[in-house]
């Protein structure tokens, strides 16, 4: 039993701060301002300046494609090509891989003002293949050794690009899934461990992930159910089948289906394939609709009726509008009080979309670090979609005031899982009207999240008879003051009560241990 004296965020209902909590065996027994006398004698944990709130939840991430591109080069923040090569260069002599992953090449944060070619990944890495992929996740240049080896797969798929080396749309997909199936099983698990204990480390006790990237046999969603189920020091995975195949889910008997790839509706503004109602600027494309309306509405159907959760990736207004009438149609056909569908990202959303998400309680997995993201700045935003609709985008009060519920993920590896930068952004969202309280920011980053997946009752907020899962902050986000949000660090992570130690199994005994476990994924 242990006793914690200081400033405690509860996230309640009336988002209440306390003085006292009391744990026991990982669960609250008392939270408030006045201390028992039962309790006046335990240890005391007295916090001082730090600050205690529910563990952070990220409700959207790529764990496994997040944790191979962990395991290689992040160049987010090179400034340059030539820096990008020279990272490269140095990378390609100390790693033992015989495939090279970086991520994070932006052309809108180098100087160039573009991407490397094949040509210049050839100069930095010609031993090696070599995937260089894009900050969004969507797209990738690939060095001349690698072309050669997707060439059969990819060169008559859409986005495919052998001059440049760059990949795109379909290409991108077929590219990616090439690359996952070289990894051998110890390998991944090893790399979704380290990216567990990397998430530990930002104050995340619990992580919602889209699975099914091209592994064969979706080998990659059985994985992180097991890995998920086994995970130790109380963290916790929820698995959404990133498929269009109902079956998918059913068969692993998880109760979630969707994400991005398989289940993504369009594209994404950094490759301009969002799927919008009217052109980009200065030309006729108006990105794509990776599905038809049937398409979608079938899936949505068949999912619903199955009593699958459903979430589905829309960036674009046609987009959001696609997937907005897909679930309409879903519930329309087989009606369901609580089924918390989702539209991940909905960035650019409209008022007959909105309309359908406030009637049939659609909740929204959002990214704040898009918000005024240096991979792909709010001028670059402004060039390819006018003002008029770059300064509709992620409007998180105009959410939150309709009545729409949102909670926060980081699309990892798109952006860095960091609940501090979530909240930093959306309580200074670069459409000031659209910003968020520290209170409402900090709801959205945990107690929301666990609601998404109705982890609720369990998780989320610090309230009695609740596992004790808590990020320790250096200080107070409620009165620290919007513009210094950012200078908050996370100091420590408790689940269950316990400080939070990195994951130690072997990759058998890890897999094994959660085929055998009943644990809730």
């Amino acid at each position: 039993m242990k006793l914690y004296e200081g400033t405690i965020l509860t996230v309640d209902s009336r988002d209440s701060v306390a003085r006292y909590l009391v744990e026991d065996e990982g669960r609250i027994l008392y939270v408030g301002d006045e201390l028992p006398e039962s309790y006046a004698s335990l240890p005391v944990v007295h916090l001082g300046s730090r600050v205690i709130c529910p563990a952070f939840v990220d409700t959207h991430e790529h764990l496994a494609s997040f944790a191979t591109f962990h395991a290689g080069l992040n160049v987010m923040n090179a400034r340059s090509n030539e820096e990008i090569k020279q990272l490269v260069a140095d990378f390609a002599r100390i790693s033992a891989s015989k495939t090279l992953i970086a991520f994070g090449a932006s052309p809108h944060s180098v100087s160039e003002g573009r991407l490397l070619t094949r040509a210049e990944l050839d100069e930095a890495c010609p031993d090696k293949p070599i995937m260089m992929v894009k900050y969004d996740g969507h797209a990738c240049v690939v060095n001349t050794l690698l072309l050669k080896q997707i060439a059969a797969k990819a060169s008559k798929l859409r986005g495919f690009h052998a001059d440049t080396g760059e990949m795109n749309r379909e290409a991108f997909f077929a590219v990616s899934e090439y690359i996952t199936n070289s990894l051998s099983i110890p390998q991944l698990v090893g790399n979704i461990q380290r990216a567990i204990d990397y998430l530990a480390s930002k104050g995340i006790g619990m992580v919602h992930t889209v699975s099914g990237v091209g592994f064969a046999g979706d080998l990659d969603v059985s994985l992180e159910k097991w890995l998920g189920r086994s995970a130790q020091s109380g963290f916790q995975v929820r698995v959404f089948a990133q498929s269009m195949d109902v079956n998918v889910a059913l068969k692993r008997k998880l109760p979630r289906i969707g994400g991005c790839f398989a289940c993504a509706l369009d594209g994404c503004f950094g490759s301009e394939d969002a799927a919008l109602h009217a052109s980009y600027q200065g030309g006729a494309n108006q990105g794509v609709l990776y599905y038809d309306d049937e398409t979608v509405i079938d899936f949505c159907k068949k999912a619903n009726r199955a009593g699958l959760q459903i979430e589905m990736h829309a960036i674009g207004d046609a987009a959001f509008d696609q997937a907005c009438r897909a679930i309409k149609a879903a519930l329309d056909d087989f009606w369901r009080d609580d089924h918390r569908h989702g539209i991940i990202h909905a960035c650019l959303p409209t008022k007959a979309g909105l309309e359908i998400c406030k009637r049939y309680k659609i909740q929204f997995p959002m990214q704040t670090s898009f918000i005024d993201w240096p991979q792909e700045p709010d001028s670059y935003l402004c060039r390819i979609l006018g003002e008029e609709r770059a300064v509709r985008l992620n409007p998180l009060r105009r959410y939150w005031d309709e009545g729409i519920r949102l909670s926060a993920g980081s699309d990892a590896p798109c952006t860095d899982p960091d609940p501090i930068l979530w909240m930093q952004r959306a309580c200074n969202h670069s459409v000031p009207s659209q910003s968020l309280s520290p209170q409402e920011a900090l709801r959205m980053c945990t107690y929301n999240g666990a609601w998404t997946t109705f982890d609720e009752d369990e998780i989320g907020s610090l309230e009695v008879g609740k596992r004790a899962n808590m990020a320790l902050l250096s200080g107070n986000p409620y009165e620290v003051g919007t513009a210094r949000l950012g200078e908050l660090k996370v100091e420590g992570l408790i689940l269950d009560g316990k400080l939070y130690r990195s994951q130690t199994q072997g990759p058998l005994a890890a897999v094994l241990r959660g085929i055998a476990s009943k644990e809730r994924i």
